[in-house]
């Protein structure tokens, strides 16, 4: 392992990971990045990166690996299936910044172990502007001179938390998630009830603003609402499947979430009866308008993604 500035390989730069990427090569790390699609990545190379044409060929120089992926089926495939764990240098190191499940993290940290390897798990939560800015709040799961090591790249995207051992991260972003999904239905439901009441649900936003029921989604996600945009930040299908995998962790731990399980519900409509898999998670908004004979938050007409 390199005592110098380490040599970084990026895998993943999808609306996270391009973001968190450019954030490391503003930082001046040496970096490589890989995407399945080689057209999302190409636009770093103009801003100092390399491109590299297949995982494994960028692992064996990489001191440490960083992975945004779309879920552990992927993880897994790039780190074993795809060579990324065999050209690897043991005392490298693999940081999975993708969120996946516990066990998965778990299972994955002790593949690599064997090969000599290390791993944390870390997911982030704070979407794409906090990706875009540097401030995600990232949630580490390993050992804490692992965590010591990769302290310096977790400095250039947010602010990271050591949470416990291999897995603990990938619990600490299911609780992140658990959250931000009952505010997000909270929030659509407090704006509908107040612009179906006849008060004006923007004013009811600014005056519960400041008070005790204010919150990040209420001002991010309420905006959205209140401006029916449904572009996505992130997306309802990647929270239908971090709401599996709350359910899936509850279940392990002998546990009932029936409001996580109402809120997966809501998402599930979205996605099935309106064709919003691809919408933002706001657009939680748009199921409840829908059982709620069309009554409805804002006049302005809904903006949708594109496709």
């Amino acid at each position: 392992m390199s005592t110098n500035v380490p040599n970084i390989l990026f895998m993943g730069t999808g609306l996270m990971g391009f973001p968190m990427a450019c954030r490391l090569v503003s930082a001046e790390f040496p970096l490589t990045v890989w995407n399945r699609t080689p057209d999302k990545a190409a636009p770093l190379a103009e801003r100092g990166a390399k491109l590299a044409d297949s995982p494994a060929e960028a692992a064996r120089q990489a001191d440490i690996a960083v992975a945004m992926l779309t879920d552990g089926a992927a993880v897994a495939d790039v780190l074993f299936k795809q060579g990324v764990a065999d050209a690897m240098r043991p005392g490298a190191l693999v940081i999975d910044m993708s969120s996946i499940k516990p066990k998965e993290a778990r299972a994955h940290a002790a593949r690599l172990a064997s090969r000599g390897i290390a791993h944390l798990d870390a997911p982030v939560s704070g979407g794409t502007l906090g990706a875009v800015e540097g401030t995600l709040a990232i949630m580490a799961g390993g050992e804490r001179a692992d965590f010591e090591r990769a302290a310096p790249v977790f400095a250039a995207l947010g602010r990271a938390t050591l949470v416990g051992p291999a897995g603990a991260g990938q619990l600490a972003k299911l609780a992140n998630q658990a959250i931000v999904a009952i505010n997000i239905g909270g929030v659509a439901e407090a704006l509908l009830l107040a612009a179906a009441g006849g008060a004006d649900p923007a004013s009811v936003r600014e005056a519960i603003r400041g008070g005790f029921a204010d919150s990040r989604i209420l001002e991010v996600h309420g905006e959205r609402m209140l401006k029916r945009d449904f572009v996505p930040g992130g997306r309802i299908n990647v929270h239908i499947k971090d709401l599996n995998n709350i359910l899936e962790a509850a279940h392990e731990a002998g546990l009932r979430l029936p409001v996580s399980e109402t809120l997966l519900k809501l998402m599930v409509a979205v996605r099935d009866e309106l064709d919003g898999g691809g919408y933002d998670h706001s657009a939680v908004l748009l199921a409840l308008e829908r059982m709620s004979d069309g009554r409805r938050v804002g006049t302005a007409p809904d903006r949708l993604p594109k496709g």
